[in-house]
């Protein structure tokens, strides 16, 4: 075979194995650069810093500024369009204008099954001192003993002696409870007692911690509050819907993640208030008026941007150039769909690989992308029904839902089968393998 040397054995001569381990290696390397999101660490942002919803940032920093001092922000948009790593930049811009900032990842945190206002508001309070620690703000001692006495503090005097027990032993207190609230159904279930029925006691404490960091640093308080909206809808509807006055209750300004489903539900943004909420839009790649043309043009500029940050994490030459560019026309212009594809197509290389090992030189072509795109696209197939098939070509046909309140359509919107696009309306289309879902089922047109 050509590009591969074979010894009388029969077997593949040292030369190809070891361009075949370079090769490997060099798929695991850009499979793993694809998990690099969201980016926060100088280190990340210098290596594969795309620029990327600029205008969103600005809109989000020039409102944090203006807000009041206990305001509260919502920053929403699909899942996986690249909000972290626009929050990242956001702190960052936020500290250099002169506020203390407390960014942190709910998922952390707490067990993103069991997120409700109560560990919500505890998180918050536990990221502020331990952030004052880690920057050694210099809070009187007598204070910060009492604020850590208070988080043993639970309903159960046997449950706060265990705290008090396992604390004595020189754990790093600030793991020890962000550990416990991950891992520990039980101490969530003892810290919703302590406080469900005294919510202004958290309250009261996060005002306490941020008075102090205020009165040391000389800067006002911000939380940015990541993953939130990567909650199920139930547990967001609980959360901002039945307990928004606890939230919005400390004097702090705060920035809040949701789902983009959330602010189509008519009863919860009136809870959320529009004013409040920043969208970070997809990128569309058509206008409404061409986007179901077989021939539409894209738009070039949407499509170089997501090109970019492909181009910075797989290397040229294990990729074909044309299909770098089918991979991001196939996202739809989320950049989490951008890079799962990414990721699937690298994973295919390395199993080809795998299994013929003879092969030299492989790269990202047609034929993986094809393998890719099949598995992503039945990942998309298996929770559907009939009906919703019928929904999805219905939404694909008039770009917009029969019923935009429906359960069923704020579910797909919030699972990336139904993207949002803007113009100077509202357009809903489909994921563009969703898209091919329905033309294999004969629903919609090939």
């Amino acid at each position: 075979m050509r590009g591969s040397t074979i010894d009388r054995g029969g077997m593949m001569g040292h030369g190809s194995q070891a361009m075949n381990m370079d090769r490997m290696e060099q798929f695991t390397r850009a499979y793993r650069n694809l998990s690099q999101f969201p980016l926060f660490s100088e280190k990340d942002v210098e290596k594969f810093r795309v620029t990327y919803g600029q205008a969103t940032l600005g809109l989000l920093r020039r409102k944090i500024l203006a807000m009041a001092d206990n305001d509260k922000l919502i920053f929403t948009g699909h899942r996986g369009c690249g909000k972290s790593t626009l929050l990242g930049q956001l702190a960052q811009q936020m500290r250099q204008d002169g506020l203390f900032v407390a960014g942190f990842s709910i998922a952390a945190m707490v067990e993103m099954s069991d997120v409700n206002h109560i560990n919500l508001l505890y998180s918050i309070a536990l990221q502020l001192l331990e952030q004052a620690s880690s920057k050694q703000v210099s809070i009187p001692e007598s204070t910060a003993n009492r604020l850590l006495n208070w988080f043993t503090q639970t309903k159960s005097r046997v449950y706060t002696d265990q705290l008090k027990q396992e604390i004595s032993v020189g754990a790093n207190i600030f793991d020890f409870f962000k550990a416990k609230l991950q891992k520990e159904g039980a101490f969530r279930e003892e810290i919703k007692e302590t406080f469900e029925n005294k919510v202004s006691d958290l309250s009261q404490q996060i005002d306490l911690i941020a008075g102090e960091i205020q009165a040391a640093t000389q800067k006002q308080v911000l939380v940015i509050i990541d993953d939130l909206d990567k909650l199920d809808l139930p547990v967001i509807r609980s959360v901002f819907q039945e307990n928004i006055q606890s939230l919005m209750s400390p004097n702090i300004r705060v920035v809040f993640t949701i789902p983009i489903a959330v602010v189509r539900e008519p009863g919860l943004m009136t809870t959320l208030d529009p004013e409040r909420t920043v969208l970070l839009g997809v990128p569309k790649f058509f206008p409404r008026e061409t986007a179901h043309q077989p021939n539409a043009t894209p738009i070039e500029a949407n499509v170089e941007v997501l090109k970019k940050v492909l181009e910075k994490r797989i290397p040229e030459d294990l990729i074909e150039p044309d299909i770098k560019r089918q991979i991001v026309l196939l996202s739809g212009g989320v950049l989490r769909e951008m890079v799962r594809l990414g990721r699937e197509c690298c994973l295919e290389c390395m199993v080809q690989m795998d299994v013929e090992p003879e092969t030299t030189n492989i790269k990202i072509d047609k034929d993986i992308l094809a393998k890719a795109v099949k598995s992503i696209r039945n990942q998309y197939a298996r929770p559907l029904g009939s009906n919703l098939y019928s929904l999805l070509a219905q939404t694909y046909q008039a770009f917009s839902p029969p019923d935009a309140k429906s359960a069923d359509f704020l579910e797909m919107l919030h699972g990336l089968y139904v993207l949002e696009y803007e113009n100077d309306e509202l357009w809903y289309d489909l994921h563009p393998l969703v898209v091919d879902l329905l033309r294999r089922r004969g629903l919609i047109d090939a």
